[in-house]
């Protein structure tokens, strides 16, 4: 278990971070630049995390692309990306169709053409920066590092508890005026006051996790986190064109069954979860099998 506490280590150090040094980094740069105290905190937080995470990559031997997850040429990991970000689009919009079904959602009206394909456009970048980030941190090293010491099983819900609770240090703002040597720290209890109310976020929560566990199977099978980052991808890209041109209908009986967290998931898209994992593990496990069945032919053909 040294590595999961390396990383988990590592994630309370970047915490720590924002609480000691958010204050005298703000006092730095506000002479020259009008910056919200908040924004200066979470940019100490991921430079911290950044230095870090190179730091314990090293420490661990996870500094090479293959434990990384970035194993495959590049051709072909662009190729299983795009398949990736497909069949996450494919699998999210069932759910979406669920939610306007039973009217827990509404359209607004709907853009122009144009402006749509920027709403698509702008989601699915937002959608391959935020996959990039966090499937290289949790499905690429953390989950390599934790497998060899402690076995897949362990590494895939690791890593998808973390996944999940990292989705919960919201973001908290403090006035100009009210900065103060301690506003690191109230900052920090501010981004997690989430956790303060456990049941205000068990759906939520539970989803993501969910969600964590999929795509910890998806690279298990895989060895790469090619598909990952596209599945993430497609997933966050439908729910924000979904929360861009639609609203929650607020007084719906069966409002339960999405989170307050973003208005999509919740515990009907928790529902859908083992539906699409049972999916997409039967699609990449075959895949897998076909590969290496391809791969033993070619290799026996060569020794001929």
């Amino acid at each position: 278990m040294k590595a999961l506490a390396w990383f988990l280590g590592l994630i309370v150090a970047g915490l720590a971070a924002i609480a000691l040094f958010a204050y005298p980094a703000w006092l730095l740069v506000t002479p020259a630049l009008d910056v919200p105290f908040h924004r200066v905190a979470n940019r100490i937080g991921m430079l911290a995390l950044l230095i870090g995470f190179i730091l314990v990559a090293r420490r661990l031997g996870l500094a090479d692309r293959t434990s990384l997850g970035y194993g495959l040429q590049r051709p072909a990991f662009v190729a299983e990306t795009g398949i990736g970000i497909l069949l996450g689009v494919a699998t999210m919009l069932p759910a979406i169709a669920l939610l306007f079904a039973f009217g827990l959602r509404e359209l607004k009206p709907l853009p122009p053409p144009g402006a749509f394909a920027a709403v698509v456009l702008a989601g699915l970048g937002s959608g391959l920066v935020v996959a990039l980030i966090e499937e290289t941190f949790l499905r690429g090293a953390m989950c390599t590092g934790i497998a060899r010491q402690s076995g897949w099983r362990t590494a895939i819900l690791a890593t998808a508890l973390i996944y999940a609770a990292t989705h919960f240090i919201g973001r908290y703002k403090i006035p100009a005026a009210q900065v103060d040597a301690w506003s690191g720290l109230s900052l920090l209890g501010g981004a997690l006051r989430s956790f303060a109310q456990p049941l205000g976020i068990a759906d939520a929560f539970l989803c993501l996790t969910g969600v964590g566990i999929l795509l910890g199977v998806v690279r298990r099978y895989t060895g790469n986190i090619a598909a990952c980052i596209g599945l993430h991808a497609g997933w966050v890209c439908v729910i924000a064109v979904v929360r861009e041109i639609s609203q929650r209908r607020p007084g719906h009986p069966w409002e339960g069954l999405v989170s307050g967290y973003d208005g999509v998931i919740g515990w009907l898209v928790l529902a859908w979860i083992p539906v699409i994992g049972w999916a997409l593990a039967r699609f990449y496990a075959r895949r897998e099998r076909g590969r290496s069945v391809g791969l033993a032919a070619d290799q026996r053909r060569e020794a001929r």
